[in-house]
C-alpha cells in the first residue's frame, strides 16, 4: 500500500513555470535553484545527531530528512526543506511522516506520496525524480549539461555515479537521502553544508529508535561500497569548490575525512555565525 498526501494547495502554490493542467500544485524546482546562498544545515537521524544543540543553529535553514524532523519538533524549529525518498517511511513512521508534513515549509517527495494526508495550504511541495542516466558523450566528458559524472564510455552502471546540479532534471540515487539532500543544498545555492548526523554506520542505528517502538530497514552496508562511498568521492573530487563546502560534524561519521572535512562544534558555530554578520 502507497502512504499518500492529499493536497490542500492555493493557486498561489502553481508557478508561472507549471501550469496546473500539466503540473498539478507542484511547485517547479527551476524556480528556487540558486535562490539561497550562505550556510545550511542537513540534518540526518545518525546517532550522533542526539547531543547537537540544534537550537544554536537555529537561525540557519534545516534541511531534514525522514526521521530526523523528531530533533526539529523538539526545538519547535520549522524544517526549510524537507526530503523523503524511501517511499514507505510514512507506513513505518507515521507518526514523524505527519510531523515532517505539518511542520516543514517546503516538501520534496514522490508524487504518489502526495494525495491522502492533509499538507498545510502555505506548504510548498515539489516533486521529486530521478535524473535520467548520463550518456555516452556525458561519460566521455565526465559531465552533462545539468550533472557531473564518472568518466566511463561503456559502463552504464559506472556513469550512473553522478552528481546533479539542477534537481529540476532530477537526482541521482546513491541509496541514502543524504546524498539528496546535497543535491538540493547544490541546487539552491547554499555554499556551506553543516551536516549534522550523518553517521551512515548501519551498526548504531538512528537516534529516534530506542528498539521499543517501530523501526525502518536499513541498507547502509548493503549500497556503501557500490554507491554511497563512489557517489561521496565523485562529489568531493567534482563539486566540492572554493563555491560549494561540506563539513561533517560527526566524529563517528563513517565518511573519510579525506572526503568530507570533519569540524568541530566551535568551528561549526563560526561557519554559522558568519552567516549572521
Amino acid at each position: 500500500m502507497v502512504c499518500t498526501v492529499r493536497l490542500k494547495m492555493p493557486l498561489m502554490n502553481i508557478l508561472p513555470s507549471q501550469p496546473s493542467a500539466e503540473r498539478g500544485a507542484f511547485s517547479g524546482f527551476e524556480a528556487c535553484r540558486n535562490s539561497q546562498q550562505g550556510p545550511v544545515v542537513i540534518l540526518a537521524s545518525g546517532a550522533s545527531a542526539k547531543h547537537f544543540p540544534l537550537g544554536e543553529f537555529a537561525h540557519l535553514p534545516i534541511i531534514a530528512m525522514n526521521g530526523s524532523v523528531a530533533m526539529t519538533a523538539e526545538h519547535g524549529i520549522k524544517p526549510f526543506f524537507y526530503v523523503c525518498t524511501d517511499k514507505s517511511f510514512c507506513q513505518q513512521q507515521p507518526a514523524l511522516f505527519a510531523t515532517a508534513v505539518r511542520d516543514s515549509e517546503r516538501l520534496a517527495l514522490w508524487p504518489e506520496q502526495y494525495a491522502r494526508t492533509d499538507v498545510p495550504a502555505h506548504t510548498q511541495c515539489y516533486a521529486l525524480h530521478k535524473a535520467d542516466t548520463p550518456s555516452l558523450l556525458d561519460g566521455l566528458r565526465g559531465q552533462g549539461d545539468s550533472c557531473v559524472c564518472n568518466r566511463a564510455l561503456w559502463s552504464k552502471r559506472s556513469r550512473s555515479i553522478a552528481f546533479s546540479k539542477d534537481m529540476g532534471h532530477g537526482f541521482f540515487d546513491a541509496r541514502t537521502v543524504a546524498y539528496v539532500a546535497l543535491q538540493l543544498a547544490y541546487h539552491l545555492g547554499f555554499e556551506e553544508v553543516l551536516l549534522v548526523g550523518v553517521d551512515l554506520d548501519q551498526s548504531v542505528g538512528r537516534f529516534y529508535e530506542d528498539g521499543q517502538g517501530p523501526s525502518s530497514p536499513c541498507g547502509l552496508d548493503q549500497h556503501w561500497d557500490s554507491r554511497i562511498l563512489p557517489s561521496l568521492k565523485l562529489m568531493a573530487r567534482e563539486v566540492v569548490s572554493e563555491h560549494f563546502h561540506v563539513y561533517n560534524l560527526s566524529a563517528t561519521s563513517r565518511i573519510p575525512a579525506e572526503l568530507i572535512p570533519k569540524v568541530t562544534l566551535s568551528q561549526a558555530r563560526h561557519i554559522a555565525g558568519c552567516a549572521m554578520n
